[in-house]
């Protein structure tokens, strides 16, 4: 008897090869466009946050008719001696209390995260201050998802322990969540004389102050260029890691141990003076210039979006700033009393 062997449907290596070849071509065309809608998602959640933001800024102004400054230090004669704080007599900047981000947070539904902070004394206080720099309960420093941009690549927290090191002793990693937006403060110097104005650093921001003890808050009164032509939150991206172009800054995460970058919400010291950086060389970043969105994460506007940074205006609006802006619109923009007349970017 003959037995026929009965050929088995099936692909040939070449078939094979053709398929993998056409799947690997779609997956490459597929790609980009997943990743721009996934960074389309991130950016519209970004935004969202600056609104969150701009809503509770004006909910605080509406209930006590003004909006904290960057920072407010309070008077030695009102400050609790019980347990006592050696450093705030010796320096009124252990005298500060939470900056615009931490003052704001009942009106983000974070009332109970608020309530833990004693507001009578510094955010520098041991009162205030997690083991085991302090008595804090480690509750107290969740990260608050609203000042997070989730197109911000594996940021850090802030470690602040370098900073307290130099006063409490080395006691280890001091991890506080970290912001990436920024209160604007003013005007740096660098970017003033770029914009034609006097050679010198302003307080003149939306939430800047020239006398944290006598004038820690702003009304909206004072912003008289208007409130949708004039900055006061702006994405300050990456902290604590130092970004320069879209890249990691070589040899350390830090240029000082941590002094740069302030990054924790409610460290008055995260507003910024915004500086004009020339972007020309990776090896010397903080070179002058006039150019401050997208240079340099350390005083400049600087996000992970294509082309930009988004801002949020005084009037709690929230548009795209593109990283070409003029500098002299970019300071009009960021002052609240310059007088200037001109069409803002939208």
């Amino acid at each position: 008897m003959t037995y026929r062997r009965m050929a088995r449907p099936g692909f040939t290596l070449v078939e094979l090869l053709v398929v993998i070849a056409i799947i690997g071509i779609l997956v490459g065309l597929l790609l980009p466009a997943v990743q721009q809608a996934r960074e389309a998602a991130r950016r519209m959640q970004c935004s969202n946050n600056l609104k969150q933001t701009g809503l509770a800024i004006h909910n605080h102004e509406s209930t006590y008719k003004y909006i904290p400054a960057y920072g407010k230090v309070i008077p030695l004669a009102a400050y609790p001696t019980s347990p006592p704080f050696p450093l705030a007599a010796a320096d009124p900047g252990f005298r500060e209390t939470m900056g615009t981000l931490g003052m704001i947070l009942p009106y983000l539904e974070q009332t109970n995260l608020y309530n833990l902070f004693d507001l009578k004394r510094s955010y520098t206080d041991p009162i205030n201050l997690p083991p085991a720099y302090g008595t804090m309960s480690t509750a107290a420093f969740a990260q608050v998802p609203n000042y997070v941009c989730p197109s911000t690549p594996g940021s850090i927290p802030g470690d602040y322990g370098p900073y307290f090191a130099q006063f409490m002793g080395n006691k280890g990693v001091l991890n506080l969540p970290r912001s990436d937006y920024v209160p604007v403060r003013g005007l740096h110097s660098s970017l003033a004389t770029c914009a034609g104005k006097p050679n010198a650093s302003t307080n003149d921001g939306m939430l800047g102050t020239d006398d944290k003890e006598k004038r820690p808050t702003v009304k909206f009164g004072q912003i008289t260029d208007g409130l949708s032509n004039t900055i006061c939150i702006a994405e300050m991206a990456g902290k604590q890691n130092i970004y320069f172009r879209s890249k990691r800054t070589p040899g350390s995460t830090l240029l000082d141990g941590g002094l740069t970058l302030n990054s924790f919400y409610g460290d008055s010291n995260l507003a910024r003076q915004i500086r004009g950086y020339s972007g020309a060389n990776i090896a010397t970043p903080t070179q002058a210039g006039c150019s401050s969105i997208n240079i340099l994460n350390v005083d400049g506007f600087y996000s992970f979006h294509s082309g930009g940074v988004q801002i949020l205006r005084g009037d709690g609006s929230v548009s795209f700033m593109s990283d070409s802006t003029n500098s002299t619109v970019l300071a009009g923009l960021i002052t609240r009393d310059g007088g200037e007349v001109f069409e803002s970017p939208q």
